[in-house]
């Protein structure tokens, strides 16, 4: 005789349910990965705008009561006068604008810099410089681009400081920060 039951289901997961739950938890992790890839990346790049920023910050302290001119030679002389052959001799703020008037460069890789506001290398940072340019605007217009006056001619002069990066990966540096302010004393 023939019993007629219940035929009982074996349990457990079957092959394709257990295939489904691989699939969605793989793809949770690969998502957890790239966003802490993602959080690296932003985390490096503020930290090098922040090290910009004190950078530049500090070419700011270093000359915030610089007068504009020499004291003596007043206007006539743009740049560093004769005798100011290093930066500790730097006493006014056009003397930033170099010999040929485009500016200096303090750079790690040349041991020049980067330096502090007490005109100290800060060392240990290979790949930064900070650049400085400095040039006379006009004081009617002082907000437009393009508005560079000849050097010696205006009361106003602006401090241009551009802060790069250049890692041993990098072709060329790169600019982190661009900081510029006005001096009208």
């Amino acid at each position: 005789m023939r019993t007629l039951g219940r035929r009982t289901r074996a349990t457990g997961f079957t092959l394709l349910e257990t295939a489904l739950a691989i699939v969605i938890v793989g793809t949770g992790v690969l998502a957890i990965m790239y966003a802490q890839q993602a959080f690296h990346q932003q985390n490096s790049w503020s930290s090098k705008l922040a090290t910009g920023m004190y950078l530049a910050n500090e070419i700011r302290e270093m000359t915030l009561y610089m007068p504009r001119y020499d004291p003596i030679t007043q206007t006539n002389t743009w740049g560093p006068e004769s005798d100011e052959l290093y930066l500790e001799d730097y006493d006014d703020l056009d003397d930033f604008d170099g010999l040929a008037g485009s500016g200096v460069i303090f750079s790690g890789d040349s041991g020049s810099g980067p330096i502090n506001s007490m005109r100290d290398v800060i060392s240990d940072m290979p790949g930064w410089a900070q650049s400085v340019r400095v040039y006379n605007v006009d004081p009617s217009d002082i907000s437009a681009d393009g508005n560079e006056a000849l050097d010696g001619t205006t009361s106003m002069i602006r401090v241009e400081v551009s802060i790069t990066y250049q890692s041993q990966a990098d072709n060329e540096p790169m600019e982190i920060c661009n900081m510029s302010w006005l001096s009208a004393k």
